[in-house]
């Protein structure tokens, strides 16, 4: 069989899944995308796509498409959560220093907006909607999906690209492997002409203060919008296993933050809530695939999104197992798995880790440790500069291995 002709299942619909699809396709691979929901719809407000992400969207000619719909931030800034003071400041579109020293852009963008390019360069041939997937195992030569439709498909090999609650992860590994972060969320857009007490509405900004803290950023091609994140300690158990949503009383969000700055008031009663978000990650997993079935994205690394990477790791997975698949045959799989997750793990487990960290820095009461905290937003782009520089085609080339290898491995 040759490539070509492999049968790819990707569980998922989402940026992860139609990324991988469109990353296969780029390499002559045809993939079938099989998402739950009976729409193509992504679930939360928006994203901001970093360098080791826009460079591969660019190279696929979707860069302009972005561009369009996306605002670029003008710092990151980071904040005191009560009187408001700048602690510390970074360019990003201003000078062109972001694009400069990392080789693409970093936009905010609209999940919707993103998922309809993804899906339009996509388009409907191979997209199949309503199928949720109940139950994957393996025969001689095929891997069996089984659908809560009643459908049943079989294909050469599964990508799990269905989230922190994977069902192709517990394929794998036999186990849920969530986490949940002790702590939870409250998110929304809100327009800018709302925001009268909001310093520097084009940035993108963090608001520290003790046991929470906010994220916003401007989303939409004239950038007239701030979507905003805030996360606060608890609550300490997550009741609903069903579910990463849970309900609340309006109320609560506004006492969380309600001796804050005037700033994040306006954002946080500038829309209703009804449910808060639970935030969760993946416990480190040992393997990434079994048999015929492989992970990307949340499904294998779900991280706390305090460095905002979560969708931008998911991106560059697709585009690593997409170029490691090019050249594939089924006996190959075993080989090119156990490459795609030596060329991944290690990276992912190390922004996962840092994301952890970051919870507990973004949270601190105001005090003697302060300092320290500071002292470390301040050099934040030279201390993270290696997530937002990576670039998945040099690191390809890095670990490049001859085809023979590849196969004398899978025939161990």
């Amino acid at each position: 069989m040759t490539a070509a002709g492999l049968r790819v299942a990707i569980v998922g619909g989402g940026i992860g899944g139609l990324s991988l699809g469109l990353a296969l396709r780029e390499r002559g691979l045809r993939a079938d995308v099989f998402e739950q929901a009976p729409e193509l719809t992504e679930i939360g407000a928006a994203i901001a796509l970093s360098a080791n992400a826009t460079r591969e969207f660019a190279r696929l000619g979707l860069g302009d498409q972005l561009e369009a719909v996306a605002t670029i931030p003008t710092e990151l800034i980071y904040r005191h959560w009560q009187d408001g003071r700048r602690i510390a400041a970074h360019p990003v579109r201003d000078g062109g220093c972001y694009v400069e020293r990392f080789g693409a852009p970093y936009y905010g963008v609209h999940r919707a907006h993103l998922q309809g390019i993804l899906g339009g360069a996509f388009g409907n041939d191979g997209l199949h909607l309503g199928c949720r997937l109940v139950n994957l195992f393996e025969q001689a030569d095929s891997i069996v999906l089984e659908f809560a439709n009643g459908r049943v498909e079989h294909a050469d090999l599964v990508v799990g690209a269905d989230g922190v609650r994977s069902t192709v992860r517990r394929f794998i590994t036999g186990t849920d492997d969530t986490v949940y972060s002790g702590t939870s969320a409250f998110r929304g857009i809100v327009p800018v002409e709302k925001l009268p007490s909001l310093p520097d509405p084009h940035a993108i900004q963090f608001w520290m203060g003790p046991d929470a803290h906010l994220l916003h950023y401007a989303i939409g091609g004239s950038g007239d919008a701030v979507n905003f994140f805030a996360v606060v300690e608890g609550p300490p158990v997550w009741t609903r296993e069903d579910s990463w949503m849970a309900e609340i009383d309006e109320d609560v969000p506004a006492a969380a933050f309600e001796r804050w700055h005037p700033a994040v008031i306006e954002i946080v009663d500038a829309v209703p809530h009804s449910v808060r978000w639970g935030l969760f990650g993946v416990r480190p997993l040992l393997r990434w695939y079994r048999g015929r079935a492989v992970l990307v994205g949340d499904a294998a690394h779900g991280m706390l999104p305090h460095h905002g990477q979560g969708a931008n790791t998911t991106i560059e997975d697709a585009f690593a197992l997409g170029a490691l698949l090019a050249d594939a045959r089924p006996s190959d799989l075993e080989a090119v798995f156990s490459r795609y997750q030596h060329l991944r793990r290690a990276r992912t487990r190390k922004i996962q880790r840092s994301s952890w960290v970051t919870n507990d820095l973004l949270h601190l009461p105001d005090g003697p440790t302060i300092a320290r905290r500071d002292e470390k937003v301040s050099r934040f782009p030279h201390d993270f500069a290696w997530i937002h520089e990576y670039d998945v085609q040099q690191a390809l080339t890095r670990t490049a291995e001859p085809r023979s290898a590849v196969l004398a491995e899978g025939q161990r």
